[in-house]
């Protein structure tokens, strides 16, 4: 393939580069024990910078590439799962901050992205490790509900159903703070390399204005 102009080669450069460096932080968040938290946080951020630097065919293709390498250095399985939902959400944030789209579409998909991810993830991890990891959720909620009850002292008897129930809500307010907590990072730290996205709603206002802390 023959170069032609300077745009082209730092599509190419920056492609490969922040497409490895995604690749990277995934492996480190499956493999290593520590720091999962701050992983899952920056794990979207070089293909959001991607698309906003480069356009959608760009952010694409780095996707198309960090998929290659994590199938290859992980395998089929292991590496496909970092679309669900990181690859995917990365890509959509990208898309909505590059189109100047509102936070209250991108939060709200990015929310709905993320819980599906979750499942799917729960899905293909239940079928690798050969277990139900649905019913540690879901016992996890029990153990909440359990708790609930007897602070409040109430006289209460939680059917499959609501504990179900409230292990979905719990999923839905973990991606809720996930992606607004994307939101915030970026909305922070973007600007140092001359990037914005849109500005947040108002009622926002006061928890993203970093930059003037």
């Amino acid at each position: 393939m023959k170069i032609e102009t300077k745009t082209e080669a730092l599509n190419i450069v920056e492609t490969s580069y922040l497409a490895s460096l995604s690749s990277l932080l995934w492996i480190a968040l499956y493999y290593l024990p520590v720091g999962g938290a701050l992983l899952r946080l920056i794990l979207p951020l070089p293909i959001i910078l991607l698309h906003l630097r480069r356009g959608t065919k760009t952010a694409f293709e780095g996707l198309l590439i960090q998929f290659l390498l994590l199938f290859i250095i992980m395998g089929p399985f292991r590496g496909t799962l970092f679309l669900f939902p990181y690859g995917i959400l990365a890509f959509w944030l990208g898309w909505c901050w590059l189109k100047e789209k509102s936070w209250k579409l991108s939060l709200t998909m990015g929310v709905i992205i993320g819980t599906f991810g979750f499942f799917i993830r729960v899905v293909a991890l239940s079928t690798l490790v050969g277990d139900n990891l649905w019913l540690l959720i879901t016992r996890a909620s029990y153990g909440l509900i359990e708790k609930f009850i007897g602070l409040f002292n109430l006289s209460f008897s939680p059917s499959i159903l609501s504990i179900q129930l409230v292990a979905i809500l719990l999923i839905i307010f973990q991606e809720i703070v996930y992606v607004l907590t994307v939101h915030v990072v970026a909305y922070s730290l973007f600007p140092r390399f001359k990037l914005t996205i849109p500005d947040p709603p108002r009622l926002l206002n006061n928890l993203v204005d970093l930059n003037n802390s």
